[in-house]
């Protein structure tokens, strides 16, 4: 009889498999595409800067400590690391999952059955020893260990612990972009407020110089040289200068502000050396060939192990489609009376059993979750390959700013030389009445405004230096 119990399940189980391989849903069948050109301008040359740590790079003892701060006190990125704990956890979660659970029970209760009941009749007319009838109501006290186990015959819950690793990773990367970034967002920062300061010198340097005019204006206006018209022109100038002034203290302000939110603290002067600005000469880039980003940038680092997270998790949800096996079992002490709770063997009790569970009809909801396995997968693949072109043509981006914004210094620079001489030769030929206040005035606004050019490409100069260095990968190591 036993025999032909276990046959019958056996045939239960081919027949369950059968089925089911039959009506498994048509994987996606996609292969993410992993090329990167050889070199960015046919070099093949694998020193990269990216190697290089983030003190190492950047050589400002200003602005490495600043960096230092961020990195221990940044609020988004404290929050990175709880959320790598929490990856961290879920992994000692789904590694529980497939070793048996054990656990103890213990109960007391007590039960009256009816009398006049097929079992309540019996148990009157039960004696537990000669002379001694079963109690009415019944008693119960239990005390014993029990324990579950499910076979994980098709490593389902093996590949979901698998891929609990892979989004563990993923969240670490994930940090380590986020450090790239912060890295990046600081240096940026403080460039800025370095040009803003050479900004705040230039207009107070040019102010001085507009007030000089002004006053020479004022005089010729008294020799009747110039009328009252010149006069204001000047005065109009000056006051748009002043303007000037505030504006950019308002723009240092707030930098100096955005500094100390991304280091965590309240607003406070950040220390720096404004001085010889124009003259910081931006750290030489190395860049590599392409295929070192791969290994290099923590964001396809992450997407590489989400890709493999997604990969199990459709061996996962495939694998609902199978039997599950279960196997249960417990040992322990019941009796009606405390007094023979520990008397063996009467007071024994153990079972152990077997399930073999498998999905036959109406599985629309594990098609469903096998189907979103799926597009998630193929989402992560076109994540990771976006992943890589991205960083790609961020490097080359950079590298082309690099090498333009090299070029456009040297020639703003001889813009400003010039400009600057005018200024002079402008404020003679109007002293000597060869030249009208306009000319002053427009030789003066142009160098003005060209100084500002040259500050401002200096600061995108260094900016650039800042993004190669993280669109290659570096900071994080």
């Amino acid at each position: 009889m036993l025999s032909n119990v276990k046959y019958s399940c056996l045939a239960l189980a081919l027949l369950s498999l059968s089925y089911t391989a039959c009506n498994i849903p048509e994987a996606v069948k996609k292969k993410e595409n992993r090329s990167v050109p050889a070199s960015y301008n046919h070099s093949q040359d694998t020193t990269n800067s990216a190697k290089l740590k983030w003190n190492e790079f950047f050589t400002d003892p200003y602005l490495d400590a600043l960096i230092d701060t961020a990195l221990h006190n940044n609020q988004e990125l404290n929050i990175v690391l709880q959320e790598i704990a929490i990856s961290r956890n879920e992994i000692r979660v789904r590694k529980g999952e497939y070793l048996p659970f054990v656990g103890f029970k213990g109960a007391a209760g007590v039960e009256k059955t009816a009398r006049y009941t097929s079992r309540g009749a019996m148990e009157a007319n039960t004696e537990i020893k000669p002379g001694k009838e079963m109690p009415d109501p019944l008693p119960d006290y239990l005390g014993g260990l029990y324990a579950s186990w499910e076979v994980d015959v098709w490593r389902k819950l093996r590949n979901a612990k698998k891929s609990a690793v892979n989004r563990y990773l993923a969240s670490i990367d994930g940090k380590n972009f986020v450090v790239t970034s912060l890295i990046a967002e600081v240096a940026n920062s403080y460039y800025e407020l370095l040009a803003l300061d050479n900004e705040l010198k230039i207009v107070q340097q040019n102010i001085e110089i507009q007030s000089n005019a002004l006053e020479i204006v004022r005089l010729q206006k008294s020799a009747a040289r110039v009328t009252e018209l010149a006069v204001r022109k000047f005065e109009a100038e000056v006051l748009k200068t002043k303007s000037m002034e505030f504006d950019i203290r308002q723009q240092i302000t707030e930098t100096e502000n955005r500094i100390n939110f991304l280091l965590g603290r309240f607003p406070q002067p950040i220390p720096r050396n404004s001085d010889n600005f124009n003259e910081l000469v931006p750290q030489t880039i190395y860049a590599g060939i392409p295929s070192q980003l791969l290994q290099n940038r923590p964001d396809i680092r992450r997407a590489e192990m989400e890709l493999a997270a997604a990969k199990l998790d459709v061996k996962v949800a495939k694998a609902e489609f199978y039997p599950s096996v279960r196997i249960t079992g417990s040992l322990g002490y019941q009796a009606f009376n405390p007094a023979y709770l520990l008397t063996s063997p009467e007071s024994i009790l153990y079972s152990i059993a077997g399930d073999l569970v498998a999905p036959l009809v109406n599985r629309n909801a594990i098609k469903a979750n096998y189907s979103s396995a799926n597009a998630r997968q193929v989402q992560a693949i076109y994540n990771y390959e976006r992943s890589i072109l991205n960083a790609y043509v961020e490097v080359v981006n950079q590298l082309a700013m690099i090498n333009n914004l090299g070029k456009s210094y040297d020639l703003k620079a001889g813009q400003v030389q010039a400009l600057t001489q005018s200024i002079s030769i402008s404020n003679d030929l109007f002293k000597s009445a060869r030249a009208d206040y306009m000319e002053v005035l427009l030789t003066q606004r142009d160098a003005l405004e060209s100084r500002f050019e040259l500050v401002e490409t200096k600061k995108r100069q260094l900016n650039a230096m800042v993004n190669i260095y993280q669109a290659l990968g570096g900071g994080w190591k």
